[in-house]
Order: structure tokens, then sequence, then C-alpha cells
């Protein structure tokens, strides 16, 4: 048996509650994890807000948050010796996996869209008053499913570097890949906290041109240059989207971005992220993950430019194999040890919130 703690989460808008409670078993093909370190990441805040529902998404009520994670092996399941890249795993191994978990053989998983598997399951979604109870990050523990993608965090990596690569930087990295970002392209990023972030670094290092940060925020434009980008626009200063998208075309040599990347989470970006496009620009939505929101939209100026748009949810599996890789290369070219800046203790997981929603920290991180 093993017991353990959970920051129970009945309802938004309310406190958490710390719960102690007992996992019978780890049974065949389950690895229990220890977790090390569990970011506040926005979309546990928009949960707990009750603007991004889990229940939307077919979980249950009381659940456990947390999804951004990197912890240690405390048990393995008969059948489990390595992880997916077929390194030994065995107790304390430091691994990081992704928080949503594939069938392998519905239709999406064969023709290699692991992220639409037709029946995913993942992190913040079962019941946290029911066995196995450590079905979130903010707890002691977290189970992983029978089958589920793990992999070792290279020694060289810290728990604070690691700890973003299962979510923020894996999503960043996919986004990019899907729209193929080319060596010497031009790079708008709407939104510098953590996602924003490592989408700049991502980009600098896949050769990106020109790269342009949006924010209001002055620490995070200041971070947006120490990650890499070569312009921040303040959003305090240049205070329209029209002279917002004429100071992209004045960096762009008056084309306008190849590719943008909304990371703000909010639907009036979208309009004047396609404004700052060049023709045949590809715009990457990631943020805007609260369901009825709209926006304003034109579609002929769409037309007439040969722009895409490309959703982005989750990311494919094996992404997050080369995210450990990314964080080992650049780790020390990056300040990667600012995006976690502030730790709370899990007992203390209200206040992290709070903190979180008013958006003191770039990412607060909750260390059980």
């Amino acid at each position: 048996m093993y017991q353990g703690r959970i920051a129970r989460f009945d309802e938004p808008r309310t406190p958490f509650q710390i719960e102690t409670v007992t996992l019978p078993e780890v049974g065949p093909g389950e690895i229990l994890i220890r977790v090390l370190r569990a970011n506040i990441c926005g979309s546990d805040v928009h949960a707990w807000h009750g603007t991004f529902a889990t229940r939307g998404l077919g979980g249950q009520l009381p659940t456990v948050l947390g999804h951004e994670m990197v912890g240690a092996v405390a048990a393995l399941g008969a059948g489990v010796a390595t992880d997916s890249n077929g390194k030994p795993l065995r107790e304390g191994t430091r691994v990081v996996f992704p928080y949503f978990y594939s069938c392998h053989v519905c239709r999406n998983c064969l023709a290699g869209r692991r992220n639409a598997c037709l029946n995913l399951t993942m992190a913040m979604l079962s019941r946290a008053d029911q066995p196995p109870y450590f079905v979130g990050g903010y707890g002691d523990y977290y189970l992983l499913p029978a089958g589920a993608v793990v992999y070792t965090v290279p020694d060289t990596v810290s728990d604070e570097i690691a700890a973003g690569a299962n979510c923020a930087l894996s999503q960043v990295m996919y986004g990019l890949e899907r729209v193929d970002l080319q060596l010497g392209e031009h790079v708008v990023i709407q939104g510098a906290g953590a996602l924003g972030l490592y989408a700049i670094a991502v980009a600098k290092a896949r050769g990106a041109a020109n790269i342009i940060a949006i924010d209001g925020i002055a620490e995070r434009l200041e971070l947006a240059t120490a990650f890499g980008a070569d312009t921040v626009i303040d959003l305090n200063a240049v205070t329209t989207p029209k002279e917002r998208a004429k100071a992209v075309r004045k960096h762009t040599d008056g084309h306008g971005a190849d590719v943008v990347v909304e990371v703000v989470g909010h639907p009036s970006a979208i309009e004047e992220g396609l404004q700052m496009l060049s023709q045949f620009g590809r715009y990457v939505e990631i943020g805007n993950i609260n369901v009825g929101q709209t926006f304003p939209f034109d579609p002929s100026r769409f037309v007439f430019t040969n722009k895409t748009m490309v959703g982005v949810s989750l990311y494919d599996p094996a992404v997050l194999s080369r995210a450990l890789t990314f964080l080992d290369r650049h780790q020390h070219q990056l300040p990667l040890d600012r995006l976690a800046a502030a730790s709370y203790p899990l007992d203390d997981i209200n206040a992290a919130f709070a903190a979180a929603e008013g958006k003191r920290d770039v990412r607060a991180s909750l260390i059980p």
C-alpha cells in the first residue's frame, strides 16, 4: 500500500482540500510516480476558475488538478522495466511523461495522430474520492496507467527545468513542427508567459530570422529578450491592434510574419494576429481553450492572402523525448530557471494559485 496526500479539487473557485489517501496496489504495467515538482499551468488556473471545464472532457469531480510535472519512479508494476526509449527504469529514476494517454490501436493512433486518439484519457479527469486517488499532479504521488509513454530525465537536467517539458515546451515544439517553421522566417509570439518564452527559444533554435514578442508585463518582455526575442512590443506603449500590426510589418521588411503563435488565451488576439501575417503566413492557435468564446472574422482577407490557421491541442508523445534533448542542449544559454522562480509546498496550494491567478509568477510550482 502507498499512502500520500492529494490536493482535492471539489468545485471551481473553492479552496483545495489536502487529504491523505491510500493506493492499495500498483497494477501490471502501471508506474507509481513520486511527484518531485508540479507547475501551475494556465489550463489549471482556467479549470480552477471553471472556464476550462474538465467535466466537458468527460472528467468528474472531485478530482486532482496538475499535469505539468516531473517525478521519480516509486514503484513499477509487473512487466515494466524500461522507458519508451528502452532505458532501464528502477525505483528513484527521474522521469517525465505526457499527461494524456493514447490507446495506440484506433484509426487516429495508427495514422500517427496519437494526440487525437479516439479513446484518449488524461490526468485530472478521474475521481479523487475512489482508487487510485492519485489522478493529478498536485499530490505526493501520481499513477501512470499501463501503456503510458515515459522518458528518463537526463542527469544534467534539474527538476526545475524538466518540469515544464511535458506540457508547455512540448506543446509549442509540436506547434512549430506542425507549421514547419523554416530557417530565416519571421515569427511573432503573442504572449510571453511560459509557453511564449518556450516558443521564442524553440523558434530561435530552428533558425528564425526575426522573433517578435508581444506582451504587456515588463518582466515578461525582459524575459522574452533573454530567451531570444529580437524585438518586443509592449501592449502599454503600442496600444491598438492597428499600430501593433504596423510595428510587425516594420520589423519584417513590410511583409508581415511568416508564422504567428497565439499563446495569450483570449480570442481577441486571433483577429489581431491574423493581421500580422504575411501572404501564405501560418497561424498557430494554442492558447484559446475556453469553449464558447468567439471573435469577429473577415474570411475574405484570409482567403485572398492564402493564410493557414493550425489548431494545436496536446502533442505527439514522441515530441517529449525531443523536448528533453532541447533542454539538455540549451539550458546553459537560456534562463530556464527563471520560469519556475516561485515554489510552494503542497500544503500552500491555495496561496500558489492566488499568485498564479495574479500573474505574479511566470510559472508557480508546487513541491510536495
